[in-house]
């Protein structure tokens, strides 16, 4: 079965954003870059909440005019070329080799699909969503050096506590630590 792999940024004070919804203070250094490319190397398919799909497709198809940024530039063609699911109610015809998805069953159920594993990009609406379903099964977590005071919490109002194990961590670039984290089963071990 695929894994889901919740890749994510926060803040030290545990917010995915700024205040205002900013999202400026996340320093891509190469061993980030290198970290979020391995990750991205083991997925065939990118899935997003509406919230970051909606800020995901206003760039990355045109980030070539909007950036220099060599990350910026590789992953423009991997994100066009990559099936895409967004997890939605309302979006329709999303383009962009895109499929919505409304409820959590047809997301559970495109996990049991044959494929490499599905990664799930930033928000905390649907990863708190599908950690209360047990649909995650790694949390890769970039901690960065700074405290924003506010904005979207890591993980939006879990419904109940949830023991992780800690699978590793690795700095990156004299300033990040990305936490990897499996949850624990009922029998113990992730």
């Amino acid at each position: 079965m695929r894994r889901i792999i919740y890749w994510v940024h926060t803040s030290a004070d545990g917010h995915i954003d700024g205040p205002n919804g900013e999202f400026d203070w996340a320093s891509l250094g190469p061993d980030l870059d290198a970290y979020s490319q391995s990750l991205i190397d083991r997925c065939d398919v990118l899935l997003y909440g509406r919230a970051v799909w909606d800020m995901m497709a206003s760039f990355w198809p045109h980030a070539e005019s909007m950036s220099d940024d060599p990350h910026d530039l590789k992953f423009a063609r991997i994100w066009r070329e990559t099936p895409k699911l967004v997890v939605s109610r309302t979006l329709t015809d999303p383009g962009w080799d895109t499929r919505v998805i409304r409820d959590l069953d047809e997301l559970a159920e495109a996990k049991r699909q044959p494929g490499r594993d599905i990664l799930l990009t930033g928000g905390s609406e649907l990863a708190a969503a599908l950690t209360a379903r047990g649909l995650i099964d790694e949390y890769h977590v970039a901690v960065h050096p700074v405290v924003l005071g506010g904005g979207k919490r890591l993980f939006a109002a879990p419904v109940e506590r949830m023991p992780l194990r800690l699978a590793g961590s690795t700095p990156c670039d004299g300033r990040t630590v990305v936490l990897h984290y499996e949850p624990i089963t009922d029998g113990g071990s992730a």
